[in-house]
């Protein structure tokens, strides 16, 4: 029987002809990236400017303009926050004289430092250690237990050097007291604990892609049976990283870059350029297997080339778009750090996307002859994949339910899921920084901020006080402590037992802002600070729902000219999406697999991943829905019946959709091995939806639910199909 095909006369499209121009001058294309490619790397990680990406990079939890952040606001006006240095002394004799003495002249040197604009130390009072106003400085409250803590305020408004001059002068000072005291010190600060995190995060990315890239050429030499081949898409995906970073580099000029987002772009760049250099790679052979010559003749080449640009770039640009829809669903957001995703995520894809039918064609191109040896004719009709597409389409309704079924099994879990936003806990367990504030907040709970703090519009501190005291007998709370803040306002210090984001916290700051007060109160905290970020997301997410599917919806029928293969998407890919979700929270929030993946459960899932796991991995079943769509549609329009164009369509691509899911699996599992905790969860949230759509939605749901279909998979209202007519997007 005559199989369609979709080789034929290449329709000199704009593609085809960008293809034809890449294979006249592929050595100038190739220069003019390398160029390119250098100046990214020299720019964003080599310092050219005075300064790297990672040094611009910021840590913090995700806020929003809210209720927190104005109760922030009217703190700092009178009580502006000061950069500080503190450090815990442990093992002093606090009963010998003589070495306290020793340590409170090497105290008060610190306070010579330029910058340096108090030092709190116990050593200090001139009470002496009994002083009852020191004991919060002292290890248990006093001097018995042999450990105290001293805390250095920086001036306001030092620059960036005269700060990290004065930090670096008063660390040195600060160490000199309890060497003074024949004692052990050490010192944290939030810039510290910023610092770590960067430098973590740099530290993941270099072992990720150390990881990664190896792997992943490995298994693309397997997939292609020789060196050169399997090299072309490595080096897309290394020119792809160096665009993402110059891009993130830029923008932490116009916006706070949060750490985290750096590893968590260049991931998706890294996986899509090598998911997409695989799928260029792959038809260029193909189409060199058309030729008439063993050794392929330059216009076969340059056919070769215009073919592999119109068809596979043209899946290229589908792909790049719905992935970039997903993730410019994120702008929508108040929140700054998915914006800021959302903004580095589409430009990163959009760099893939370019070096895919540029870069990449042009590789193919200087290696046709290399490539042209392994070449074949094209795919064969009948295979593995297709005898899975026959076995499917026999019993399509059963196989929709036994799948349907585990992949409602997996997503339960979401059901309890609760989020978090962790601060020192984002490093691993050993970390120094997190160390020293575990034990800080454990030996020194007065130091550590109050985990609610109301904000109250009233001079009269008694009135507030007697307000404030109905909620000490609420689940968790330790105590309550009010103090003036300015002449206007009123400071409420809530002390609730269970973490800052604790559930009694949670509940404690609902409590609250349900109550009515004879003044305004303002609420914050990180408890509260969490919620204002997820209502606001919550109010926000319907709308960026509504327009990435909008736009998905669009994208797919200009693709194919239905209205239910897009709507049949749609829906797959949130049940896959839900799955991968369950997923996360059974290990991370259960804390299953700690040992094996190398982490410490904090009970919760970090509150940023269910929203980026959802853009993101929308975005990559996408990529994979377009691969497969693309030739089956192709087959269709080339006169195959329903059912053989899915057959003929999972054979040509199962291969490409298996061998590029295990690679971008390996780049993402290459970020679990990293030691921030949000990186890990996102690395094995992406990991286990690209697992659960290549394999069950891809090659199970989608082949069956299709079958069910049949040739109501192609339809459309005429109005549509006109309209379909006139701009759809084809070859």
């Amino acid at each position: 029987m005559h199989n369609p095909s979709p080789a034929g006369p290449a329709p000199r499209t704009r593609l085809a002809r960008l293809g034809g121009l890449i294979a006249r001058h592929p050595r100038r294309w190739v220069a003019a990236w390398a160029v390119v490619a250098i100046a990214c790397f020299a720019v964003a990680v080599g310092g050219v400017t005075g300064e790297s990406l990672f040094e611009r990079l910021h840590s913090g939890a995700p806020t929003v303009e809210s209720e927190s952040s104005r109760a922030q606001d009217v703190i700092a006006q009178s009580q502006p926050a000061l950069e500080t240095l503190t450090m815990q002394v442990t093992g002093a004799d606090l009963t010998d004289t003589a070495a306290v003495d020793k340590g409170a002249a090497a105290t008060r040197e610190i306070a010579r430092v330029p910058g340096v604009k108090n030092v709190r130390s116990p050593l200090l009072s001139p009470r002496g250690l009994s002083d009852p106003s020191v004991a919060p400085l002292l290890k248990g409250g006093s001097p018995a237990a042999g450990g105290f803590v001293t805390v250095v305020d920086f001036e306001p408004g030092l620059s960036k050097a005269a700060q990290t001059d004065a930090e670096s002068q008063a660390e040195q000072r600060m160490l000199a007291v309890p060497s003074a005291m024949g004692a052990q010190g050490s010192v944290g600060s939030s810039s510290k604990v910023v610092k770590a995190i960067t430098s973590t995060v740099e530290r993941d990315l270099l072992r990720g892609e150390g990881i990664a890239l190896p792997l992943t050429f490995l298994v693309m030499f397997f997939v292609f049976g020789g060196f050169v081949a399997a090299g072309m898409p490595i080096v897309g995906a290394v020119v792809a990283i160096g665009g993402a970073l110059l891009s993130l580099f830029g923008f932490s000029h116009a916006v706070e870059l949060d750490a985290t987002v750096v590893n968590i772009v260049t991931l998706l760049g890294l996986g899509l350029s090598i998911d997409y250099g695989l799928l260029t790679v792959s038809r260029f052979r193909e189409e060199l297997g058309h030729r008439q010559h063993r050794v392929p003749t330059r216009e076969e080449i340059a056919h070769a080339a215009e073919r592999t640009v119109a068809t596979a770039g043209r899946t290229v640009l589908f792909s790049g778009l719905t992935v970039a829809i997903a993730l410019g669903g994120l702008l929508v957001f108040q929140a700054s750090i998915m914006r800021a995703i959302g903004v580095a995520g589409v430009s990163v894809v959009l760099v893939a996307m370019v070096v895919a039918i540029t870069l990449v064609p042009a590789l193919c191109v200087i290696g046709a002859k290399r490539l042209s040896r392994k070449a074949v004719e094209q795919t064969a009709d009948v295979g593995l994949f297709s005898s899975l597409a026959a076995g499917v389409q026999r019993r399509p309704v059963s196989v929709i339910l036994a799948v349907v079924a585990v992949l409602v099994t997996l997503a339960l879990p979401t059901l309890s899921m609760k989020l978090t936003s962790s601060g020192t806990e984002l490093l691993p367990k050993d970390a120094p920084q997190r160390v020293f504030f575990e034990q800080l907040a454990r030996d020194y709970p007065a130091l550590s901020a109050p985990e609610v703090t109301v904000v109250a519009g009233s001079a009269d501190t008694a009135a507030v006080t007697a307000w404030a005291q109905q909620f000490r007998n609420r689940p968790g709370v330790e105590g309550i402590d009010v103090q003036p803040l300015g002449a206007d306002h009123q400071r409420a210090n809530i002390r609730v037992a269970g973490g800052p984001t604790s559930d009694e916290a949670q509940d404690l700051v609902t409590a609250i802002r349900a109550t009515n007060a004879p003044f305004e109160t303002l609420t914050t905290g990180q408890a509260a600070g969490q919620i204002d970020f997820l209502d606001s997301m919550s109010a926000r997410a319907p709308y960026a729902v509504a327009l990435v599917v909008l736009g998905t919806f669009v994208l797919l029928f200009l693709m194919t000219g239905s209205v239910i293969l897009p709507v049949k998407a749609l829906l797959l890919n949130v049940i896959s999406l839900g799955a991968a979700l369950g997923v996360v929270v059974w290990i991370f929030q259960d804390g299953h697999l700690q040992g094996l993946l190398g982490f410490t459960s904090v009970g919760a899932v970090e509150s940023l991943v269910p929203f980026l796991v959802l853009a993101f991995g929308f975005g990559l079943s996408m990529d994979y829905e377009v691969f497969l769509l693309s030739r089956i549609v192709e087959f269709h329009r080339h006169g195959a019946e329903s059912d053989r164009a899915v057959s003929l369509g999972l054979q040509r691509t199962g291969r490409i959709i298996t061998s590029a899911a295990l690679l971008i699996i390996i780049v993402f599992a290459g970020f679990v091995a990293g030691d921030i905790l949000i990186i890990k969860e996102m690395g094995l949230a992406l990991v286990a939806a690209v697992a659960i759509d290549a394999t069950l939605v891809r090659m199970l749901l989608v082949p069956a639910t299709m079958t069910v279909l049949g040739r109501w998979n192609w339809w459309a209202p005429a109005p549509l199909r006109r309209l379909h007519d006139r701009f759809g997007i084809t070859e």
